[in-house]
């Protein structure tokens, strides 16, 4: 008959330090690696097809540099991300970072500048309009110690936009060049360039001033830093996008002109209050002309003047939740919940601005000193409710 024998201790084997596990059992085999020397931010959106492409011309052109490169995606619907992860799981210098509710170049590459631990980090297109090649000259020049930040010019001898640019972006490039140098005093040859290198420090510094928001960080660094960055520019060719389209549209426009403004107030007036309040300065004149067709129309003036501030309502609240808070968008079923959030929050705006009017009009009774006052006090109100509430950061 077998004889039965004591189970085998299972208590793991000790050490001076404590219990042997398995990342200390292995510790001989594990060497520590320095960080890399460089972070390529690249932001994405729907750019599948190019991710491939511009991770081989990066190692080719970044030969002999310690990099790595970080893609910011904003939740794509073509797969971009699922690229980036099979990409990031045979090449250890692929990072991904996969954002699902927060949405904005700007955002997207101060999140992937933030990320890195390397010393000199760099911001540029996947869609491969962006001459990689520069990289290395761009490096060497940060490297060197006297320079803070390094821009790719397409608009200095030997750069060029005419490949890359149709007629009318070509001409609104210039026209916003124009508007940065003459109103924030920035002087460089291309300060809408979205190519660029910096050292992490100082996107350490400038980080807590940037806008979310919007197109042009470059900009909004250089105008947010309270010491005087060190610049040189280099030139390079902007070519043509190879595949997928292009993200500019109309609201680009206006979160340029928000950021010229927040800037020139001295971040008094942010890009996202600034939208809110053209929003509203919109609303009020659908509100009108809805009143005066429902009176035109035949209605008394109570279901008129209720109908005119239900359809001045429903569009401020649908085009904030487009444009203006478009990193925080509200879809689905929470779009009409916001909706019923952003009424009623713009209700209490309005007793607010009506018993502020009404105290000032009391003790100076100047009817549009008044209405000013009543009108500034709602729209402060519903605009830091409805930011914190209805389209709170997740």
């Amino acid at each position: 008959m077998a004889t039965a024998t004591p189970e085998a201790d299972q208590t793991p084997p000790s050490s001076a330090n404590g219990p042997l596990t398995a990342a200390t059992r292995n510790s001989s085999d594990y060497t520590a690696q320095p960080g890399p020397e460089l972070t390529v931010v690249v932001p994405t959106l729907n750019e599948r097809a190019n991710v491939p492409l511009l991770v081989e011309r990066l190692a080719e052109a970044l030969d002999g540099i310690d990099w790595e490169v970080v893609f910011v995606d904003d939740n794509s619907k073509d797969g971009t991300m699922q690229v980036v992860r099979e990409l990031a799981g045979a090449n250890r210098r692929v990072r991904g970072i996969h954002r699902i509710f927060r949405r904005g170049l700007s955002g997207a590459c101060l999140e992937g500048m933030l990320s890195s631990s390397a010393p000199i980090v760099a911001v540029m297109d996947a869609d491969l309009q962006h001459d990689e090649t520069c990289l290395s000259e761009m490096f060497r020049l940060i490297r060197n110690g006297d320079t803070d930040l390094v821009v790719a010019t397409r608009y200095d001898t030997g750069g060029s936009a005419t490949e890359g640019f149709g007629d009318v972006r070509a001409r609104g490039s210039k026209l916003a060049i124009q508007l940065a140098k003459s109103l924030l005093k920035v002087d460089m040859s291309d300060p809408m360039s979205g190519f660029f290198m910096l050292r992490h420090e100082v996107v350490d510094a400038v980080a807590p001033r940037l806008s979310q928001q919007g197109f042009k960080i470059l900009l909004d660094i250089v105008a947010s830093s309270r010491a005087p960055l060190r610049i040189k520019e280099i030139p390079y060719r902007f070519r043509q996008r190879l595949h997928g389209e292009s993200k500019l549209d109309a609201t680009v426009v206006l979160e340029y002109l928000g950021l010229l403004v927040a800037k020139l107030s001295g971040d008094l007036v942010s890009t996202r209050f600034l939208a809110f309040g053209m929003t509203g300065s919109a609303g009020v004149i659908v509100h009108l002309a809805v009143l005066r067709l429902l009176l035109l129309n035949g209605l008394s003036f109570t279901p008129a003047q209720t109908g005119a501030m239900l359809t001045a309502m429903t569009f401020n609240y649908t085009v904030n939740n487009a444009l203006t808070y478009r990193d925080r968008r509200r879809t689905g079923w929470r779009f009409f919940t916001g909706l019923a959030m952003f009424a009623g929050l713009c209700s209490f705006g309005l007793a607010a601005g009506v018993g502020i009017s009404s105290v000032f009009y009391q003790s100076e009774p100047r009817w549009w000193l008044a209405g000013l006052a009543g009108a500034a006090v709602g729209s402060i109100w519903n605009y830091v409710t409805n930011s914190a509430i209805t389209w709170r950061a997740r």
